[in-house]
């Protein structure tokens, strides 16, 4: 079975930085659509960032350009989050994805499969 497993979600002063992980197993993620995904309290989830194929394109929400970087460890299987400047708008629940189709886009309705999430609290 596919799995996901995000880790280094927690809270953090606005400004600062936090590593997101998500190990990937059961599934090749250079080879297919990565993603993070965030939901806030009262809020639909959007997407964050998209890993086209292990890198061949990376489609960004413009509220995290410039801040936010997606990334993978081919070796490892796993996909990572990198998020600087935080913002309190940023505190969520995030979400690794992985695509369900050749089609990566920053709808949640192309992916199959997600991982149980991992708190990102930013406080001002």
């Amino acid at each position: 079975p596919v799995q996901l497993v995000e880790s280094g979600g927690g809270s953090v002063q606005a400004g600062g930085s936090l590593r997101l992980s998500c190990a990937v197993s059961g599934y090749t993620a250079s080879r297919n659509c990565m993603a993070w995904f965030r939901q806030a309290p009262g809020k639909e989830r959007e997407a964050v960032a998209v890993d086209d194929h292990g890198g061949a394109s990376l489609t960004y929400a413009d509220s995290v350009k410039g801040r936010f970087s997606i990334s993978q460890d081919h070796a490892k299987n796993t996909l990572y989050l990198d998020m600087n400047s935080l913002v309190s708008e940023d505190s969520a629940m995030y979400y690794c994805a992985a695509g369900k189709s050749w089609h990566c886009s920053m709808s949640e309705r192309d992916y199959g499969y997600w991982g149980q999430g991992t708190q990102v609290t930013v406080s001002s």
